[in-house]
């Protein structure tokens, strides 16, 4: 027996494919993404203060992360499309920063990381929009699923980082 990591999404020949999940019963999953968007102190209070000149940044990658967990299987080639329950996208302004919390949830036969993941992302990309005329230094850093229920695989809590 190998310990090589198995891939769902490669058939026996090597050759990419969507996995069938036909026979899977629907359940219930949860999946949470988490990034941060380093910046300036000064682009940090003006987004604070809601003073960026294009408009209410958290406001508007809020609804970018919405949208981008409800259209996932469109960007993502080997993603099914799923029936989407609840997103909620949190952001926390720092001193230097955004962090960024994206959670998805489903009732359906496969999981929601890739959502919340393409969530978390844009909700990102979105603040470096809004902004990058003030900071194109800005960063978007530290992508990665926190937290993951439901499913064959079962439970995921990533071990926090210092």
């Amino acid at each position: 027996m190998s310990d090589a990591p198995q891939f769902s999404h490669l058939d026996d020949a090597g050759n990419a494919h969507m996995v069938d999940v036909t026979a899977k019963n629907a359940t219930a999953r949860r999946a949470v993404a988490r990034c941060t968007v380093r910046m300036l102190p000064e682009t940090a209070a003006a987004i604070a203060n809601n003073g960026i000149p294009k408009g209410d940044v958290i406001a508007a990658a809020r609804i970018a992360g919405i949208m981008a967990a409800k259209r996932t299987s469109d960007m993502i080639p080997l993603c099914h499309p799923l029936q989407i329950g609840a997103v909620r996208i949190d952001f926390e302004v720092g001193e230097s920063g955004v962090a960024i919390e994206a959670q998805v949830d489903t009732v359906d036969r496969t999981g929601v990381e890739m959502e919340a993941l393409h969530a978390c992302s844009v909700a990102a990309l979105t603040i470096y929009d809004m902004c990058k005329s003030a900071d194109k230094a800005m960063s978007i850093e530290g992508l990665a699923l926190w937290e993951k229920t439901g499913g064959k695989s079962g439970p995921y809590k990533r071990a926090n980082a210092s």
